[in-house]
């Protein structure tokens, strides 16, 4: 009985162990900003960096079209099957709902039948070029974590380029090309995704994978995000330390993947042939059904979540950072220049949250005692605070500050900078004892009126780094 317990059991976790294989759990890191913990200091928190998760993005997308009147349907006209040039029963009609193609059919939620497409005007006006510009925006970085697939109607076209912009449309760069013939197109060289590798993965490649074929199973472009990520993540994308690692160091692989706008280049509709058929101009056209993009709002780690708020996506800033992005510091938590999270080290990474500002400590906010950790502020390093000084960190209570390191408190003192009265911490507390030197009875007394960011770098600095 034990014995068939233990088969099933077994048979059970290959099969789990199966599914998380082809299922990685890619993006389900950094899902937390903070936590808190218990320390002998008492409760504070452990900063971590974080990012929202990945969803579809096309839900965010305004799309626009060059030239804006390329749509078909105004005025109606007559298009052909691509398969055959003799059946032209297909109308395209603005005006009528259902014969209408507009730009948005790229991106609703459909069932499988009927499809719904957006569709361009014929190419009734051959032998000049038929292009068009299909321009998707989010008004804000996105970080991309999964293919970008495209879904056409018609034929795949004969020529086509996917790029990219990084700032908001301003300029732009080419993401992949892609052709029937990579070398009369586009002077290129054809390669495909698995003839990259980790030193060449930033290449810019013509491909002709996706340019031929009219049947209904060939219908897809694709930009292969996670063949890139392989290349460091391992095929199954297991190993995301190593990509990870690649992110967090090489800012141009972090941009490669990055993006406010896409944008479609259509440069010649599929053919089928070598030659264009100018007594049948109405089979060649444009047709999109669906547009796929995966990502996550860009926060520099500073955030799980992404909102809508007009129409625009925000990120819900952590780690007193603000902005779109979590792009900079808050107001009074400009302690040290703004940095992004870092995904290391593995799998917390390090949050670098912004700190008080020492212009702000005149009149200091609420201070709840609740502080970073070292790993979090990067000050673990001796040389990057003292516990005591001459100028700042004053050692309270008449204590004596010792080569930088300590504080030499008197007897009835405690604290890293002799800030707390040691009665404090035995039982009873201090209630019937006198008040000692520079404390006027139950009153707040000098302690209090340190300035919350010298007393945080001096605790900081009191705690000895990791592996020490």
């Amino acid at each position: 009985m034990y014995l068939s317990r233990f088969l099933s059991l077994h048979t059970l976790w290959v099969t789990v162990s199966s599914v998380m294989q082809h299922y990685p759990s890619v993006w389900g890191h950094y899902d937390v900003c903070k936590t808190q913990i218990y320390t002998e200091e008492g409760k504070v928190w452990d900063y971590m960096a974080c990012q929202p998760e990945a969803r579809d993005m096309i839900k965010y997308v305004k799309v626009t079209l060059d030239p804006p009147d390329i749509t078909c349907g105004d005025p109606p006209e007559t298009f052909c099957a691509m398969g055959n040039p003799y059946m032209c029963n297909n109308e395209c009609d603005a005006s009528t709902q259902e014969l209408a193609h507009p730009p948005e059919l790229m991106f609703d939620l459909e069932g499988r039948h009927p499809s719904t497409f957006w569709q361009s005007t014929t190419w009734k006006d051959y032998p000049k070029p038929l292009h068009v510009n299909i321009t998707l925006s989010w008004n804000k970085t996105i970080e991309l974590t999964d293919n970008i697939v495209i879904t056409f109607e018609s034929g795949r076209p004969d020529q086509m380029i996917l790029e990219k912009s990084l700032d908001y449309g301003r300029t732009w760069q080419p993401y992949q090309y892609y052709a029937t013939d990579c070398l009369d197109a586009f002077h290129m060289d054809p390669k495909s995704v698995r003839d990259l590798s980790q030193h060449t993965v930033l290449e810019i490649i013509c491909t002709e994978e996706y340019s031929t074929g009219y049947m209904t199973n060939s219908k897809i472009i694709h930009f292969e995000i996670k063949d890139r990520f392989a290349f460091f993540a391992g095929p199954r994308l297991h190993n995301m330390a190593s990509l990870y690692g690649q992110l967090d160091t090489t800012k141009k692989l972090r941009d490669f993947f990055t993006i406010t706008d896409l944008r479609i280049r259509l440069l010649r509709p599929a053919t089928g042939e070598i030659y264009v058929d100018e007594q049948h101009l109405a089979r060649y056209f444009y047709a999109i059904s669906d547009i796929r993009v995966y990502g996550r709002c860009k926060c520099n780690l500073h955030a799980t979540g992404c909102k809508e708020e007009n129409k625009r996506l925000l990120c819900e800033c952590e780690h007193n950072t603000t902005g779109p992005d979590c792009g900079k510091c808050k107001k009074n938590y400009q302690g040290r220049p703004w940095s992004p999270g870092s995904y290391l080290p593995i799998p917390k990474g390090t949050a670098n949250i912004c700190i008080p500002s020492i212009s702000s400590i005149g009149n200091p906010p609420k201070f709840d005692r609740i502080w970073p950790n070292i790993s979090s502020l990067e000050v673990s390093k001796p040389n990057q605070a003292n516990v005591c000084d001459n100028e700042l960190l004053h050692c309270q209570n008449g204590g004596t500050c010792i080569n930088n390191v300590r504080c030499q408190c008197p007897p009835a003192y405690t604290g890293i900078l002799c800030e707390k009265l040691r009665c404090e911490r035995e039982p009873g507390g201090c209630g019937g004892r006198s008040s000692a030197p520079g404390r006027a009875g139950a009153g707040p007394g000098p302690r209090l009126l340190l300035p919350p960011l010298l007393l945080l770098a001096a605790l900081l600095a009191a705690r000895p780094p990791r592996g020490c």
